[in-house]
């Protein structure tokens, strides 16, 4: 299963005590469907346990019978399909929702979250009926795509006033939706939670660690591999001038601190300045005055 579809389990899984806030969650789970109309129209979904809690939930708040079709998708999963068989039948669920399906616009209507704990049961309904996670192994990103341009607003402002979660969405137009998402793992695991997906948002950002663990690790690996190669680069242009020194003056007429060095050099060439030093029991910048006073002497031969 994908990371979208545990999540939705995780939260389908979850009961919510309060009536009122259960009733919220089905107008959430409803709203944002095209069962919500006086037209005929059908939700689908991939996810058994969301088509299970739509219908449970339009019985329970408004007495109104779903009827539910399996059929096989190309990938090999189960696709079920929702609809709301009579208009009368439909007009019932507007109705218990306190929708005529005659608006203009299609908004929400905050009568339905009768208290400030109704606003979770709404949202967790609205992400249940018409939104996705990405897996936070590729990117942290949570949308819902909404039909309507007023209901996207109103749902944007609805997640901006949840007290203490400081969610910032956006709004961008997608094969004509609007996709209401949120970017940035802290947001979006706070919001998981929120909606009461916890294992989901543990997840997360135990995927958003190993990755700060990963990249932390290419970074110094990537450091110290440029400061060898740096340091390997310099020693072999040392190591030639030496050579050439020996063969133009010979190394026994320098005088004896450099003497030393160019031995030193020779023998060691993958010694650090730092480590030159130590041998001679000299500081770096000692050793690296002597490594560029044998460079000095190498270009004047």
């Amino acid at each position: 299963m994908s990371f979208a579809s545990d999540t939705k389990n995780e939260i389908s899984k979850s009961e919510l005590s309060a009536d009122c806030c259960k009733k919220a969650e089905a107008y959430g789970l409803l709203l944002f469907t095209r069962l919500f109309s006086l037209q005929e129209g059908n939700a689908v979904t991939e996810n058994g346990a969301v088509a299970r809690l739509m219908a449970e939930k339009a019985a329970e708040a408004a007495g109104v019978f779903v009827e539910t079709s399996v059929s096989v998708s190309r990938k090999g999963g189960g696709v079920h399909t929702l609809t709301i068989p009579g208009e009368n039948q439909r007009q019932r669920l507007l109705e218990a929702f306190g929708h005529s399906g005659r608006e203009l616009n299609l908004r929400i209507n905050r009568a339905n979250l009768e208290n400030d704990c109704c606003i979770g049961g709404f949202v967790r309904g609205a992400f249940l009926s018409c939104g996705t996670v990405t897996d936070p192994q590729k990117d942290y990103h949570l949308e819902f795509s909404v039909a309507h341009r007023r209901l996207a607003q109103d749902l944007v402002t609805l997640l901006e006033e949840i007290e203490g979660l400081r969610i910032q969405p956006s709004v961008t137009r997608r094969k004509g939706s609007y996709v209401v998402y949120i970017k940035g793992s802290e947001q979006i695991a706070d919001l998981l939670t929120f909606m009461g997906a916890p294992s989901a948002s543990m997840a997360l950002m135990q995927a958003k660690m190993v990755k700060e663990v990963r990249n932390y690790v290419n970074r110094t690996t990537n450091f110290e591999t440029a400061n060898i190669d740096k340091t390997a680069s310099a020693s072999a242009r040392q190591v030639a001038a030496i050579h050439r020194l020996e063969e133009t003056v010979g190394l026994e007429q320098l005088p004896e601190d450099l003497r030393e060095m160019a031995y030193l050099r020779l023998q060691n060439p993958d010694m650090s300045l730092r480590e030159l030093g130590e041998a001679l029991s000299i500081s770096r910048s000692g050793a690296n005055h002597r490594i560029q006073r044998l460079m000095e002497l190498a270009k004047t031969e």
